[in-house]
């Protein structure tokens, strides 16, 4: 029941933010469509390169499933939207329309992140006893699978795309999600789940002889992981009037979210954010070059990240973080002493 009333009472939060950013803020995104665009974009891109830091990052795992998870929260947050919208909308006729919008958002993109949680689940158990490029393989497989399965789903559109989507996610949505996001891995990595996923990262047979259960640790952060991976799937797949293609969801846009906390950092939240903003926003700047020397773009893009591999293999952050002690939640644990200082 708690749990019930903290969500309803979230919901509520975020939709008087809602009107209270748009109503501030809204006459400043009257910006040129195509820069929103970018923006959303790198937004969306941020909480895809945070969660998958929380498996290859602070877990030290190698996944390449995370297109998968993406692909599974785009699809089935669109298919809800589409289906069941109006009946929430007619439900909530009392409240305007962008009210409206953003409850059937908040739950479609609910059911995505479940979703995505629940196949993340039945990867993960018998998947993640596997290690190194053994696991990568598997996971891969998995996001192929997921998008093979999706090819022949004529409800959304089969290979053709699902045509029905609505853009109803807007520059707000994207970035609540982005901040939500870094507070859960941030949150995460300073607790005592997130020491013991370090601890596996460093050393998994010492952390299974000091007797932390490495499978359900992995088990969980890939749980967490493909949970908000499905969020930023539900925030694509109803960003833009395109249809939803399964082509765009498969093996390379894993590599993309990977290529981007690499080049921040593995196991920096500062480095993810970084990485996914310079790599959105990077190759459209370049987009200029395209115009006089077609596909140079690509070739310098290409070069840049060669360049930082040989010089800076590490990542530009390596493992350094800004100061994110603003996003701690207060712990429950009581004061030592009575709260005696």
């Amino acid at each position: 029941m708690k749990g019930l009333l903290l969500g309803l009472a979230v919901t509520a939060a975020l939709l008087v933010a809602n009107a209270a950013f748009m109503g501030v803020f809204g006459a400043a995104l009257a910006m040129p469509p195509y820069l929103l665009q970018v923006i959303c974009l790198a937004g969306i891109n941020i909480t895809l390169a945070v969660s998958l830091n929380l498996i290859n990052g602070f877990t030290g795992q190698f996944s390449l499933g995370h297109a998968g998870f993406m692909a599974i929260g785009a699809y089935a947050s669109a298919f809800f939207t589409v289906t069941f919208g109006d009946r929430i909308r007619a439900v909530l006729a009392m409240l305007p329309p962008f009210a409206q919008d953003g409850a059937v958002l908040l739950i479609a993109l609910t059911i995505g992140a479940v979703l995505a949680a629940i196949a993340g689940f039945f990867v993960g158990v018998p998947s993640l006893r596997l290690r190194g490029d053994y696991l990568a393989i598997v996971t891969l497989g998995f996001g192929e699978i997921i998008r093979v399965i999706i090819l022949n789903i004529p409800a959304v559109g089969g290979a053709t795309g699902f045509t029905d989507a609505i853009p109803i996610t807007n520059f707000f949505w994207i970035f609540a999600m982005a901040i939500m996001t870094i507070v859960i891995v941030r949150n995460i990595a300073v607790s005592t789940f997130g020491r013991a996923l370090t601890a596996v990262r460093a050393d998994e047979i010492a952390s299974e002889a000091m007797g932390v259960d490495t499978t359900r640790y992995k088990v969980l952060a890939f749980v967490i992981s493909a949970a908000l991976a499905g969020v930023a799937g539900g925030l694509s797949g109803q960003l833009f009037a395109n249809p939803l293609n399964p082509q765009n969801l498969n093996f390379v846009k894993s590599i993309e979210v990977i290529v981007m906390i690499v080049l921040g950092g593995i196991g920096s939240i500062t480095g993810a954010v970084f990485g996914a903003t310079t790599l959105t926003i990077l190759p459209e700047a370049l987009r200029t070059f395209d115009q006089q020397f077609p596909g140079l773009r690509m070739v310098l893009y290409a070069l840049l990240l060669i360049l930082l591999m040989i010089f800076r293999p590490q990542g530009l952050f390596g493992r350094r973080e800004l100061d994110w002690s603003w996003l701690r939640l207060p712990s429950r644990r009581p004061a030592v002493n009575g709260g005696a200082r």
